[in-house]
């Protein structure tokens, strides 16, 4: 099983390839038009261009190349900035991996604990408003959630900038406390999601026969709520909470541009921007390599945590 996901991921790494190259091709412009502006009507100078970027060259022999060079560890060069992407992803690469793991151990244990007090309270007030706030939670796009957030803490109370002036390299410690607000516009999206999945299962875990049977004994039942409850409930989430925190990553894409926060979303943005296909293809390819190892990660701690979907693989 894990072999065949090791391939699958390997397939998916490489349609992404394919279709992120083909999209940038079919954009109008190139790397050379967008980096000369008003130059690049002299058709000399954008020749020449093209010519020294390896543009000239035919699209299949330019894929093959970059194919070749990257099953050798090697991502290229950044043609508008003219440096190893390697240098230019790693910092923020660790930038936007710093406000994903700030967004995720604020929001994950709150997902979880509201989801089982709203299951254990189900249908009274308590359940009602905090599902219905999930459910309006979960419509919004990040980019309303950020304008309300800046809105409501950087304009009006103050509490905070409504943007982070915090340059690439700051040390890690500067960027963690540059991140509230896009940090929580990241865990409202996703805290609903797991939310929701979690009071499901709680909800149909409770009425599972081994918990009515601890209540017709006369267990405890906060016995019963930890000892026997939680632990099944919480198994069937752990996939959902794994996919949801790799979808956040897409997520950062949009947050990171409300906020001007220097991560790896916000030069995804600049980079299609430049039409810089060798620095799209490898920001893309990180992304994708992120949300199958995330996915891969969390079925694998499922499959260790229960034996039963163990014995339904094989």
């Amino acid at each position: 099983m894990i072999l065949g996901r090791l391939g699958a991921a390997w397939v998916t790494l490489v349609v992404i390839a394919v279709v992120v190259f083909v999209g940038v091709e079919l954009m109008p412009g190139d790397a050379c038009t967008a980096l000369l502006g008003r130059d690049a009507a002299r058709v000399e100078v954008l020749e020449n261009c093209r010519e020294r970027m390896g543009l000239n060259q035919p699209p299949v022999e330019r894929f093959v190349a970059w194919a070749g060079d990257l099953a050798q560890g090697d991502l290229g060069v950044s043609m508008k900035r003219e440096r190893p992407i390697v240098d230019i992803v790693g910092p923020r690469l660790r930038n936007t991996l710093i406000l994903a793991v700030a967004a995720a151990l604020a929001g994950v244990p709150l997902a979880i604990g509201l989801g089982v007090m709203v299951a254990l309270r189900r249908e009274r007030p308590f359940d009602l408003i905090v599902s219905t706030t999930a459910l309006l939670a979960m419509t919004m796009p990040e980019f309303v959630v950020a304008a309300l957030l800046i809105l409501i803490f950087a304009i009006w109370l103050g509490w905070s900038a409504g943007v982070v002036t915090a340059a690439y390299d700051a040390p890690a410690l500067t960027l963690l406390f540059a991140t509230p607000l896009p940090a929580l516009t990241l865990a409202l999206v996703y805290v609903a999601h797991i939310l929701r999945m979690v009071r499901s299962s709680v909800i149909d875990t409770a009425g599972s026969d081994f918990v009515l049977m601890a209540r017709m004994k006369g267990v405890p039942e906060r016995r019963i709520v930890w000892r026997h409850l939680l632990p099944n409930a919480i198994l069937p989430t752990i996939p959902v909470i794994g996919m949801t925190l790799a979808w956040l990553l897409s997520g950062v894409v949009i947050v990171e541009s409300a906020f001007n926060y220097p991560g790896i979303g916000r030069m995804a943005v600049n980079a299609v921007a430049d039409r810089d296909l060798p620095l799209v293809q490898a920001i893309t390819l990180i992304f994708g390599l992120i949300y199958v190892s995330m996915t891969l990660i969390a079925d694998l701690v499922a499959m260790a945590l229960n034996p039963r979907l163990r014995t339904r693989r094989l």
